[in-house]
């Protein structure tokens, strides 16, 4: 899978998440801080990996901040991204499940090298649910998308 990951800080754990996406397997892209002579900004760089998302260049993403809230308010901006802001695995299980989310927003500030081994492994354990309430409500989301292109 191909994985764009940003962070506006070169922090020990945001070089921790490409190491581990790599590990596991995973084509990484980097953002941000995390790219020499690349925009570190959190909304520049949220950008650009969920841009890669939204164009099919990425199947998903990772964005990192501090507290990981502007990271996934920047990227929740480009159409197509359901980016989800995840500080445990429970949290993270149930973004892929029940919001197809395909942006993980991460706290540099909180996230641990043990925390971040569970929140990957629970969010690539699971898959978008097939229930049709759950299908629903991100096709809703899909069309609130629709309409913010087409302003």
């Amino acid at each position: 899978m191909r994985i764009a990951v940003s962070s506006d800080m070169d922090e020990p754990v945001a070089r921790l998440v490409a190491d581990e996406l790599r590990e596991r397997g995973h084509e990484v892209r980097l953002h941000g801080a995390l790219s020499p002579g690349a925009d570190p900004r959190w909304a520049a760089c949220s950008e650009r990996a969920a841009r890669e998302v939204a164009d099919g260049r990425a199947d998903q993403a990772v964005v990192c901040c501090w507290t990981g809230t502007g990271a996934s308010i920047a990227a929740n901006k480009i159409p197509g991204v359901r980016a989800a802001l995840c500080a445990d695995a429970y949290t993270a299980d149930g973004a892929r499940r029940w919001n197809d989310a395909n942006v993980l927003a991460l706290s540099l500030r909180l996230t641990s090298a043990p925390l971040l081994r569970e929140i990957l492994d629970a969010w690539f354990a699971a898959g978008p649910s097939e229930d049709a309430e759950d299908r629903d409500n991100v096709t809703h989301v899909e069309r609130l998308d629709e309409g913010r292109a087409a302003r």
